[in-house]
């Protein structure tokens, strides 16, 4: 961070940054130095070494030390009121010393300014030498000091930027479908969590669960979200609530909370956590109609209104109404939300956050953020750019976007700069490759390899990013022409995978995708969302982007993945790179060994690039650079 700092007349100032805990308590002063001599622009990096509502202010003071210094620097060696000088130094180190008891370098320093036996030049030379500096610096003396306001930052862990996301119906995994109606067996979460070991050894560090509690009777909706079910039909999972409970309960058919309990503990053995959806949405059999109907909205013919996205009606559910007992109702649900924290849940994903008031979810996330500052919360708001910015500026650690619907390049290009440059600083996007309700054209008509250009894309453009399962099997059939819907969704019925089938016909890309999450964690620059660039290509089938991080020193060029996808899945293109190699820390002249790493293959490239793409053989290059 930066700050200008200027005074009146000579003498030397400094400055520096204070850290504030959450708790208030003064912690710690980063000394700022100044950028280049004369510009009174002073910087530091500071971090914080833990989550939680800290805060930052800037002290500038009166430096009495540098000051003196300066003058002896110059008096010295012309014998200019040599002795005076050097006892001013000696008091200015004394006083310093009385305030570091346990440091005898202070003392020795100012002792020698003090020792007429020894030449001024080395007396002087006793005081500045490098140890006296360093002690001077760590414990400064400061005159006049005046401080800013403080200023506060929300600091989080690192899963909240950097991710891998896998969402399962666990109801799916091990559920038997039968040979007649109502004959149908739901999985549970010990089934569900035989699937835990494949998903890890993937990558994934986040496992999202979407509604696991009791789903309502009425209106209940069938298969391919037909408006009545048969037999044995399941449900929609975000019809929440029946006689076996609501929010704060688990389905019967997935088992007990100590089943779920066990469950979030397999997880955290296989190094991930659990994300469960937050649906704040009734069915009519939710414990919430009978006991506060004034939750929810009454229509002029006396009814509950159900939930409505016309032309799309959603029968089964009644939506909350905020305004008729905002209290009540936020004690409920934050009641929930501690309930599922108590249980091990430490993400949550919450399901249509603009459709509720955004002064609750202010409130909610801060008072999480008070008591629980691990905790995470995932805005699922494909709504308009003004909604879901303004969510994440009031709390939200991540948001789903627009992703999933920018396909070309020029999309592509411009959405992702928006992203990386224009609200990176408060937004953090989830690039969801495909989700439950969305099944993008791209990906019905462009199968396999459409599914693999958008899982590197999505992987290596943020920091964060996720699949539904399925994607991996490239599943792309829709419910109807022209539908984003899943024929047979999974929203409404059981689906259970035969894995071991895909993975022994060679029917997965899942190979791809665990090469893409470990290139993820073991590259820096993968990790970070604003250094992206873009290169240009002179065919716009293909698209190419960087990720660097600096090095640390002369010599060090920095971790630097560079991708080439092909965005035609249908045929081979071909294109000319033109690489901005200083952008990735590289001379415009410089040659250097690049490294396929989906396929091991090495090139040397330079500014100018041949590339050709066959979709039938694999629609990208994954770049790492070689030293210098």
């Amino acid at each position: 961070m930066g700050a200008t700092v200027i005074r009146e007349g000579h003498e030397s100032l400094a400055a520096g940054v204070v850290l504030h805990s959450p708790s208030g308590r003064r912690e710690q002063l980063v000394r700022m130095h100044e950028r280049a001599p004369g510009t009174d622009r002073h910087e530091a990096e500071i971090s914080f070494p833990s989550e939680g509502r800290w805060s930052f202010s800037v002290e500038s003071w009166s430096d009495p030390f540098s000051t003196w210094r300066r003058t002896a620097e110059i008096k010295i060696p012309l014998d200019q009121d040599t002795e005076v000088v050097l006892e001013e130094g000696a008091r200015l180190l004394a006083r310093a010393a009385r305030r570091v008891p346990r440091s005898p370098v202070l003392k020795r320093a100012a002792a020698a300014l003090r020792d007429r036996s020894l030449p001024p030049a080395g007396r002087l030379a006793a005081a500045l030498a490098p140890e006296v500096r360093a002690e001077m610096e760590r414990n400064p003396l400061r005159e006049l000091v005046t401080r800013s306001r403080r200023t506060a930052v929300a600091v989080h862990r690192t899963r909240a930027l950097f991710g891998s996301w896998y969402e399962f119906f666990p109801r799916s995994e091990g559920a038997q479908l039968g040979t007649a109606p109502g004959e149908e067996r739901s999985g549970t979460f010990a089934t569900a969590a035989k699937r835990l070991p494949a998903i890890a050894d993937m990558g994934f560090d986040v496992v999202y669960l979407p509604p696991i509690h009791p789903v309502g009777t009425t209106h209940r909706k069938g298969a391919n979200n037909s408006l009545t079910a048969g037999p044995g039909e399941p449900g929609s999972v975000w019809a929440i609530g029946s006689a076996d409970g609501g929010h704060d309960a688990v389905h019967p058919d997935l088992g007990t909370i100590a089943d779920f309990d066990a469950f979030v503990a397999e997880a955290r053995e296989h190094g991930m956590e659990i994300a469960l959806d937050l649906a704040l949405q009734c069915s009519p059999d939710h414990p919430w109609v009978e006991q506060h109907p004034e939750w929810f909205t009454e229509r002029a013919d006396g009814s509950i209104a159900y939930a409505e996205n016309p032309p799309k009606k959603y029968q089964d559910i009644y939506p909350l109404n905020f305004d008729n007992d905002f209290e009540g109702l936020y004690k409920a649900i934050r009641r929930v939300v501690q309930h599922w924290i108590d249980h091990g849940v430490r993400i949550f994903r919450v399901d249509n956050p603009h459709t509720k008031p955004v002064v609750f979810w202010e409130r909610l996330l801060a008072d999480v953020a008070d008591r629980h500052p691990d905790v995470l919360f995932l805005a699922e708001a494909f709504t308009r750019p003004a909604m879901m910015r303004t969510l994440a500026k009031i709390g939200f650690h991540q948001s789903y976007t627009y992703f999933t619907w920018r396909n070309s390049k020029e999309e592509l290009e411009g959405y992702l700069t928006e992203l990386s440059r224009e609200t990176a600083h408060y937004l953090r996007p989830n690039l969801f490759a495909n989700t439950p309700d969305i099944l993008h054209a791209y990906l019905q008509d462009g199968g396999r390899p459409a599914f693999e250009a958008r899982a590197v894309l999505a992987a290596l453009l943020s920091p964060t990013w996720g699949i539904y399962s399925g994607f991996e099997l490239c599943e792309n059939t829709p419910a109807h022409p022209g539908s984003e819907e899943y024929l047979d969704s999974e929203k409404y019925q059981y689906r259970p995978r035969d894995w071991a089938a895909a993975e022994a016909s060679g029917r997965t890309i899942s190979g791809l995708i665990t090469r893409l999450n470990h290139l993820r964690r073991a590259h820096p620059a993968l990790q970070e969302l604003r250094n992206l660039r873009f290169h240009h290509v002179d065919r716009p089938e293909l698209i190419c982007f960087s990720k660097h991080s600096p090095g640390t020193g002369p010599g060090d060029p920095g971790d630097t993945v560079v991708a080439v996808v092909n965005l035609d899945p249908h045929h081979a293109r071909e294109a000319t790179v033109h690489l901005d190699l200083p952008s990735i820390g590289r001379a415009w002249e410089e040659e250097i060994e690049v490294t396929d790493e989906l396929t091991g293959r090495s090139y040397t490239w330079g500014a100018h690039n041949y590339v050709r793409l066959d979709p039938a053989t694999g629609p990208a290059h994954v770049f790492t650079l070689s030293g210098r």
